[in-house]
This record gives structure tokens, C-alpha cells and sequence, in this order.
């Protein structure tokens, strides 16, 4: 599993101070992570009562963003179907993978201005996001409507003689047709009864047609009979081939529906060779987009989180991690050394970062708050800001 760590800490004095210690702790020869700093903006604080609300709201988004992500994923593997093989190079975001733009996040300025406030940031990914999801719905229902017709006709082409289109298995000649009286059958006969089918057959009715049946396929259960009788003893010569488990398939030879089915099939074909070109460059551009706006999300929660925590002025370091796999419980026991002081101020000091943060937003917006009591009910709460990343996107389990 490729799992990051995202985490903040405030600065200590600046936050390149709280990167350099980060990085001495970790580095050595345990080799705990390998980090990279996740640059966050200087984005519009807004009121307390703000803030506390969106800190809810962007974890639902956060779900929903990664939920869409995955889903795009998982359907542009299903439409490389043969070449799936091919779907890491196709899960890019701009012109990296994923891992890389996680690595080297900076924020879209221009897609998502700094100068709007948090709520409208928030509505406009969540906008995005859900259009690119009704996008999906509606072009996967429309290619999968037109892949399982296409498999359908496939498989009527395919399989067991009992169920399969005989259409491809028989020719003109194989057919009395246009007869007042009589009629041709086509009869499904297993292959151990072949013999007993031959010696059988003229004597089910009085009036089938000495020597009208000849073996027109077989595959490795059955074989495909032709036999012409008298129209007037289909029922009676029916119901002894029952009798004897040979099965009549009902099948009129119509040369027209034939060459239908035919067509059917070579247009159904090529409309499906015409769309999978387009459909896979959108879920490319798609989901390049869709990780994106979910990664402005994460960072868009770590600011809310951390100013809830630390208080203004804002001042703290976001960092991404990349645990050393069998290193992440000695990992934990390092960031809890360094930052479990913020534990006791962030609880026992929270009038004081309350005030400290009225103080301030009354000087930018004339009012003055009071810090409701911190979200402690996480199971990934810690006393530093904390959120993983799962770039495992085709885990079937998170889809």
C-alpha cells in the first residue's frame, strides 16, 4: 500500500525551523520517511464560525473527491480492457503521476484564486468534482450499453450449440425452402448419440424424407443436424426427439435477418473502436483532474485544521511523508517526541488561542469568537494536524 502521511506543525519562529527539525528526526540510519514540503498559500482566513463548519464540510469532500478519483480509475482500467496492463501510464495528473504531483504540490493559483474566501474554494472543487461524476455516468452507461450489446451478439456467436446463433453455422443449401409441404429442422445432437441420431431419425415419423439429414457442425459436446420432413408432423417428430434428448433449435432461414445480424454486429464494432479513442483521453484528462481538485481538498483541510489549533497569525508547516513501511510505529513514537507539547496548549490552552484569534479577527472583521472545543473524536487524531493518502487507487476495498 502507497501510503503518505500528511502533517502540520506550527513554525517554530518560521516554518522552514520546523521542516529543518522534521527532517533531522526522521533522517539518520533509520531512515523513518523521506519528506517533501507541501506548500500551502497564504488563503483568506474568514470568521471562526467559518472555519468550524468547513472543518466538517472538507472531510465529506475530502471522501467524495477520492471516491470520484477511484472511480475514474477503475473505469479507465475496464475500458483498456486487453492492455490494462497500460493503466499506470494512463493515471496522470498534467504531464507526472500522481506520486510526482503529490511530491511537487503547489497550488493552482489560477484555477482556484487565493483572493476568494474558504467556503467559496471549497463550493467550486465540489462543483467540479460532481459535474466530472455526472460526466462519468452518463459516457460509462452509454460505452457499457454498447459493449454489452455487442457481448451479447458476441456470445450468441459463441458457446454451447444449445444457446448459441446458428445463423453463421449454416448456408442456403442446408434448407428446403419455399415448400407448401415440406419443411427443413435443425436438431442439436450430443456427440456420444450421433450414431444413434442417423440410425434414428427416419423413423421418429412416418414422413421425414429418407436420407435428408447431414452433419452441419459440431463442437466438443454436441453436433448440428439438419433433417427435412412433412410440415404436418413437425409436433409428432418434436416430441419423439424429446423422447430421445435430441433437442430442435427453432430457426427460420432468412437470408435478409442473417445479413442484418451480420451488420448489427460490424457497426456495433466500429462505433465501439469510434468511442473508445475519445473516452479514454477523457478519463485521462479527468482523472488527472479529479486528483487534483482532491489534493486542493487536503490542503485546503490542513489550513482550516491547523489555524483551529495553532491560532493566528498563521504559521505552520505542511509536510508530506512517505513511511518507511516497517518503520511507522517507531515513526509515530518520533512525531509524538517532537510535537506532543502541542497536545496540553492546544487543550489547556485554548482560552489563550482563543483570544489570541479574537484579537486578531476582531481587527479584520469587528467581531469576537470564542474557540469551541476541538474534535478530539478522531481515530487519526494526534497532537499535530494529521491525514493520510492512499495512492493505492485501485484498491477494490476503498471503492
Amino acid at each position: 500500500m502507497t501510503e503518505f502521511w500528511l502533517v502540520s506543525a506550527p513554525g517554530e519562529n518560521t516554518p522552514q525551523k520546523t521542516w529543518d527539525r522534521l527532517n533531522q528526526a526522521t533522517a539518520g540510519p533509520e531512515k523513518l520517511s523521506v519528506n517533501y514540503k507541501f506548500s500551502i498559500p497564504e488563503l483568506r482566513v474568514g470568521t471562526l464560525d467559518v472555519l468550524v463548519g468547513l472543518s466538517d464540510d472538507l472531510g465529506k469532500l475530502d471522501t467524495y473527491c477520492e471516491g470520484v478519483t477511484r472511480k475514474l480509475a477503475q473505469y479507465l482500467g475496464e475500458v483498456l480492457e486487453d492492455t490494462r496492463d497500460k493503466l499506470a501510464e494512463n493515471l496522470k495528473v498534467g504531464d507526472g503521476t500522481p506520486t510526482s504531483y503529490l511530491h511537487k504540490f503547489t497550488w493552482d493559483g489560477a484555477k482556484y484564486p487565493i483572493k476568494q474566501s474558504l467556503r467559496f474554494l471549497a463550493d467550486m472543487i465540489g462543483k467540479q468534482v460532481s459535474q466530472i461524476e455526472a460526466d462519468l455516468k452518463n459516457k460509462s452507461s452509454a460505452y457499457n450499453n454498447l459493449k454489452g450489446n455487442l457481448q451479447n451478439l458476441e456470445r450468441k456467436a459463441t458457446g454451447s450449440l444449445l444457446t448459441r446463433s446458428l445463423a453463421d453455422l449454416v448456408k442456403k443449401t442446408d434448407f428446403v425452402l419455399d415448400s407448401e409441404y415440406l419443411i427443413t429442422l435443425l436438431v442439436i445432437v450430443p456427440k456420444s448419440a450421433q450414431s444413434e441420431w442417423l440410425n434414428k431419425y427416419e423413423k421418429l415419423t412416418d414422413m421425414v424424407v429418407p436420407r435428408s439429414s447431414r452433419l452441419l457442425f459440431e463442437d466438443q459436446e454436441s453436433c448440428l443436424f439438419n433433417v427435412t420432413l412433412f410440415q404436418r408432423a413437425v409436433d409428432e417428430f418434436k416430441h419423439h426427439c424429446r423422447e430421445n434428448k435430441f433437442v430442435v433449435r427453432d430457426f427460420v432461414y432468412n437470408e435478409k435477418e442473417i445479413e442484418e445480424g451480420k451488420t448489427e454486429v460490424t457497426r456495433l464494432e466500429a462505433d465501439k473502436k469510434k468511442q473508445y479513442g475519445p473516452l479514454v483521453k477523457w478519463l485521462r484528462i479527468n482523472f488527472g483532474e479529479c486528483f487534483a481538485a482532491w489534493i486542493h481538498v487536503k490542503a485546503l483541510r490542513v489550513f482550516v485544521e491547523s489555524v483551529l489549533r495553532y491560532g493566528l497569525p498563521v504559521n505552520f508547516q505542511a509536510m508530506i511523508m512517505l513511511p518507511n513501511k516497517r518503520s511507522q510505529k517507531r515513526l509515530r513514537e518520533v512525531l509524538n517526541q517532537l510535537y506532543s507539547h502541542l497536545d496540553t496548549t492546544s487543550m489547556s490552552g485554548s482560552d489563550s488561542k482563543a483570544n489570541d484569534f479574537s484579537e486578531h479577527s476582531s481587527s479584520q472583521q469587528g467581531s469576537s469568537m470564542e474557540i469551541p472545543g476541538l474534535n478530539l473524536g478522531s481515530a487519526d487524531y494526534y497532537p499535530y494536524v494529521f491525514y493520510r493518502i492512499n495512492l493505492d487507487l485501485l484498491d477494490s476495498q476503498r471503492l
